[in-house]
């Protein structure tokens, strides 16, 4: 099964961006054979205003990232958590290299078939 991870990165190297404060997302796309493909780069506004989330903006940025499976990101709280679950999306806060963290994510889809 194909899916797509949405990937909060300043660097495409590092998980390093808090939910909240990314504008940018990398998104893979993970293949039959479980393998991974950089397909894009999806331009968002960071829904977080000052410790609080702007409603219309994490509508927006869940929009933007509706096709995806999983988020990875550095930290979330638990607002933007609670609504990324409800449209369908599974964040993890994985602060670690990207290569690593999308392996972790596969490995971890796998077991759920």
């Amino acid at each position: 099964m194909e899916y797509k991870i949405g990937i909060a990165s300043t660097d495409g190297k590092v998980v390093n961006q808090h939910f909240g404060h990314t504008k940018e997302f990398l998104i893979v796309k993970v293949d039959e054979k479980g393998e991974s493909h950089f397909l894009e780069k999806r331009k968002v506004t960071p829904p977080c205003n000052g410790g609080e989330h702007s409603e219309e903006r994490l509508s927006k940025v869940g929009e933007v990232i509706s096709d995806c499976k999983y988020i990875l990101c550095s930290q979330i709280g638990p607002g933007a958590e609670l609504y990324l679950k409800e449209i369908g999306i599974t964040p993890y806060a994985i602060p670690h290299f990207v290569d690593y963290a999308v392996q972790k994510i596969i490995q971890y889809d796998r077991r759920l078939r």
